[in-house]
């Protein structure tokens, strides 16, 4: 493949991960997802539960888990009225690592 090739799948890497990098690129979304880090990924956790360890507003916390959901970057599971919320690791983030590796593959080719 040519580095013109491979600078279009780059490029559309870029289109396919933009909201991601917009969802992960705020500090505050950021240390929601440390919280959810910290637990079990299949059990997930309240929005009591992440305000109460990042000392945001439930408003706040709401409105940052809109947005990482909207990009795919965290997914929602309902048990009765009660909403648990933990990392998707399985789809978007997956397009992250694939503009990463695409970019190291064309700079090693280069430098």
């Amino acid at each position: 493949m040519n580095k013109y090739d491979k600078m279009n799948i780059i490029r559309e890497d870029f289109i396919n991960c933009q909201d991601v990098l917009i969802a992960i690129g705020d500090e505050t979304r950021q240390s929601i997802l440390f919280v959810l880090m910290e637990t079990d990924c299949k059990t997930g956790l309240r929005v009591g539960e992440i305000t109460e360890r990042t000392h945001l507003s439930r408003p706040a916390i709401s409105h940052h888990l809109k947005i990482l959901r909207d990009a795919g970057v965290i997914l929602m599971r309902k048990e009765g009225t009660k909403n648990f919320y933990y990392i998707n690791v399985r789809t978007k983030l997956s397009l992250l690592k694939d503009l990463v590796t695409n970019i190291e593959d064309l700079m090693t080719d280069y430098y």
